[in-house]
Order: C-alpha cells, then sequence, then structure tokens
C-alpha cells in the first residue's frame, strides 16, 4: 500500500474499524521498539560513566556529573526542534532518519572508551550526541497522537512512551551484563583493565556502544518499510507555533515537568547518588530497577485515565505520591555521612519512579483532551467546522504532546546537576530533596485548579 495516506478519520467509527486500528497499532508496534533504542542511547552515559574512573579515565566527580547530565541537555534542546518535525518531514521519513542518527553515539562511544587518554571534550561531545535519543520521544509521540482516536490516545501513547521508557531500563540492565565479554570478539577491540581497590578484572565498556548497533540497523529499515506518513498531519512550522500563545502549552510543561523530568533525571542519577551517600552499595545492579517500574507503570496511567476519563484526577494522586516518597528518601538519608538506610532509600526511590509512570500516562491523556475540548467549543460557536475542528486539534495536542516533552526532559539534567549543587553549598543532598517537595506541591496547585477540581477551566 502507499506510504502517503490521504484520507485518515480515526473519530470516525466504521472508517476506524474497518481501516484505520490497523494501521494504527502497525505503527505503534514499529514506534515502540525504535523509541526504546533512543532511551537507551539517550541513558547509556547514566551507566557508563560509572566505570570511566576503574579502568584509568581521571576525570572529577564534577566531570562525571557533568557527563551524565549532558545527554538530559542536549535532548530536552533537540526535542524543541523535533517536536515540530513529523508534521513537516512526515512520520515514517521522520522515525526513518531519527532512528539511524543513533548510529553516531553509539559507535562513536564504543571507540572513545577504548583509549583512556580520550580527551573529556570529546567525551563531552558523544555525551551531547546521546542527546540524539532524547530528542526521538517528542516526534514519536508526536507521530503516534496522529494515529489514534481521543478515547484511545491516553492507552496508545501510554504504551508507546512506556515501552519505549523501557530502553533507560534495558540499557542499565544490559550494559553491566554484556561489558564482562568480548561478544563481538576482534571487531570490538581489546579489553580494559577494571580495578577497584583489591579487585581487578577485564571488561570491554566499547560493548556500551557497539551493543545497539545491529538493533538500530533493524529499526531503521522497520520504519522506512513499514511505517505511513499521513497527509493531514502536514503543518508547517508556523501553523504549529500557535501553541506558544496557548495558555494550557506551558501549564502543561510545567506538569510534565513534575512527572516525566523526574523520571529522567531520578534515572540519570540515581547511580551517582547512591555512590556517594551509601559506602559498600554497588548502584549499577539496582540502577535499572527504578526506570523498569517507571516505563511498566506509564501504559497503567495512562489506561487508567482512558477509563476514569479523567488524567487530571490520576495526575493529582501521582503528585501527592510523589511529596510523601520525596519525604521518605530524605528520612532514609545518611546525615553527615552517619546512618541512613539504603533498603529504605531504595524503597523509596521505586515509589517515586513508580508514581512519575503513572503521571507520564496520565498527562499525555490529558494534552489531546484539553485541545480538542477547546477545538470543539470554536465549532461550535460557529467559527469553524467540526471537521476543521478535529484536524486543528490534532495538529495542537500533537504539537504540545512533543514540546512537552522537551521542556521536561530538561529535568533529566537540573535533578543530577541539583544534587552536585547542594553538595557544593551544604555538604549534603538534603537542599535538593527540599526544593523537589516545593516544585511537586507547585504542580499539584496547577492541575487541581485548572484541570482537576469541578468547575476547572478545562476539566480533563
Amino acid at each position: 500500500m502507499s506510504k502517503i495516506i490521504t484520507h485518515w478519520q480515526p473519530e470516525n467509527p466504521e472508517f476506524w474499524q474497518s481501516t484505520g486500528k490497523k494501521i494504527a497499532k502497525r505503527n505503534l508496534w514499529i514506534s515502540i521498539p525504535a523509541l526504546l533504542l533512543a532511551f537507551a542511547i539517550w541513558q547509556v552515559w547514566s551507566v557508563a560513566v560509572v566505570n570511566l574512573p576503574n579502568i584509568g579515565f581521571k576525570y572529577t566527580e564534577s566531570q562525571l556529573f557533568w557527563l551524565a547530565a549532558l545527554p538530559a541537555l542536549s535532548g530536552a534542546t533537540l526535542r524543541i526542534f523535533y517536536s515540530f518535525m513529523v508534521p513537516v518531514f512526515g512520520g515514517r521519513k521522520w522515525t526513518t532518519i531519527s532512528t539511524a542518527s543513533l548510529l553516531l553515539p553509539a559507535i562513536g562511544l564504543g571507540f572513545a572508551v577504548q583509549d583512556n587518554t580520550t580527551a573529556y571534550s570529546t567525551m563531552v561531545i558523544l555525551a551531547l550526541l546521546c542527546g540524539f535519543g532524547g530528542g526521538n520521544f517528542s516526534s514519536s509521540m508526536a507521530n503516534i497522537s496522529f494515529f489514534f482516536p481521543k478515547a484511545e490516545k491516553g492507552t496508545a501513547l501510554g504504551l508507546n512512551a512506556g515501552l519505549g521508557n523501557l530502553g533507560v531500563s534495558v540499557v542499565q540492565f544490559v550494559v553491566p551484563l554484556i561489558i564482562t565479554a568480548g561478544v563481538f570478539g576482534a571487531l570490538g577491540g581489546e579489553a580494559q583493565t577494571w580495578t577497584k581497590g583489591d579487585v581487578t578484572k577485564q571488561i570491554w565498556l566499547q560493548n556500551a556502544g557497539f551493543i545497539w548497533v545491529p538493533f538500530i540497523l533493524l529499526a531503521t529499515l522497520a520504519a522506512w518499510f513499514g511505517m505511513n506518513d499521513l497527509a493531514d498531519a502536514k503543518a508547517s512550522f508556523k501553523e504549529q507555533a500557535i501553541i506558544f500563545k496557548r495558555k494550557h502549552n506551558w501549564i502543561m510543561c510545567i506538569i510534565y515537568l513534575g512527572t516525566f523530568g523526574s523520571f529522567l533525571g531520578f534515572a540519570a542519577g540515581f547511580a551517582l547518588l547512591t555512590k556517594s551517600q551509601f559506602t559498600g552499595i554497588d548502584p549499577v545492579k539496582y540502577a535499572f530497577v527504578g526506570p523498569l517500574v517507571s516505563a511498566l507503570a506509564r501504559p497503567i496511567g495512562g489506561i487508567w485515565s482512558d477509563k476514569i476519563k479523567s488524567g487530571a484526577k490520576v495526575t493529582q494522586i501521582v503528585f501527592i505520591g510523589m511529596i510523601l516518597a520525596v519525604m521518605g528518601v530524605i528520612f532514609f538519608l545518611p546525615s553527615n555521612g552517619q546512618g541512613g538506610n539504603f533498603w529504605g532509600f531504595f524503597a523509596c526511590f521505586v515509589a517515586l519512579f513508580a508514581l512519575t509512570g503513572l503521571g507520564n500516562g496520565s498527562t499525555f491523556m490529558q494534552i489531546p483532551v484539553i485541545f480538542l475540548n477547546q477545538h470543539q467549543k470554536y465549532a461550535e460557536q460557529g467559527l469553524v467546522s467540526p471537521e476543521q475542528a478535529r484536524l486543528n486539534a490534532t495538529k495542537e495536542g500533537a504539537a504540545v504532546a512533543g514540546f512537552t516533552g522537551a521542556f521536561a526532559a530538561y529535568g533529566g539534567f537540573f535533578i543530577p546537576k541539583s544534587y552536585s549543587l547542594s553538595i557544593d553549598v551544604s555538604g549534603s543532598v538534603m537542599g535538593a530533596f527540599i526544593g523537589f517537595i516545593v516544585f511537586y506541591t507547585i504542580c499539584l496547585a496547577l492541575n487541581w485548579w485548572y484541570y482537576a477540581r469541578n468547575g476547572a477551566e478545562a476539566k480533563c
């Protein structure tokens, strides 16, 4: 069939059941593994950076935190542009291009870590290139949002993002295993000597990058041959830029920063935070658990929101729970290097990850509903036709979904940096967590006032 679809009406039940549903699901199931790989590349430094000092790289603690945080910074910035690319290029073409771009940081990392004299500036560039993976999220979510009707958007976007988010957990689970063997033989390069105290062993840290290369190639081919471009989704940047005048775009940016931004920041910084606070704990063994729980919770957040027809109510519960979970983290942290309880700390962090996953799903159910309801009001007022209102709402909702993802991605940078800043200023990470509580309280209030309470301006 044609790769460009000129007739697309997902809100028409007959069209959806006879034609649309099958096409939409195919595009969704190709999008998910491509997004999973994007997240894996985006977060690969969160694991690789922990091993650099042990194989001879002479970087300071601050430099290591920067390497862990920079992919989030570049990914967040790229998301701003990626948010608008699908309507300009088409979902199939852009997914193919953006997935293929992941080869650059994957291969680059593989070669760079084999030489412990590699300049820090080179590592910084590679960390920034990993941001390509972060940018993919915004374009992927915008693309999938075009394919599904209002009643199924929460579930579809929850699956795309939730299973895509598994890439964070996958990279934190796979990399510690894959670097223990020379799986690529002579083609993969020589082993490095890993030393910590009296323990010495051989590792192949280059595998942290090389392992993803064949899968990226397969995902690129699947996108090119299996996905579709929707003619109805075509729009210039100028047409999409209307969202910058929409108040609810900026409110949802703040709320989504509280959920998705927290997920990224906690995932990027958990290993280094644990290493700095608890002696005798190998954080790499546990780093994958939180992102795994969050990724699995995300579709549940979308499905739950669709079922009760209110993403805002789920989001309210999420922020209340996150405030309590951060209080728990504070309670179990060591004080002046003394006391503390790792397992209590770990349990509270897992709860935080689960709640961010639920909130990621619920907020992405809210976004299309907010804009569809707004444009339906324009149609009722006779300002536009019902069909034009639907098209406008779909385009704006998709652009907002992408842009909020871009805005929220800065959480992946600011949370790890808030740890190091708090340590530099006070000698403790306590200040960072108190700041999180204040911010989550603001998110809770905004969500309640605009979306959750009876009589809310945009109840959803």
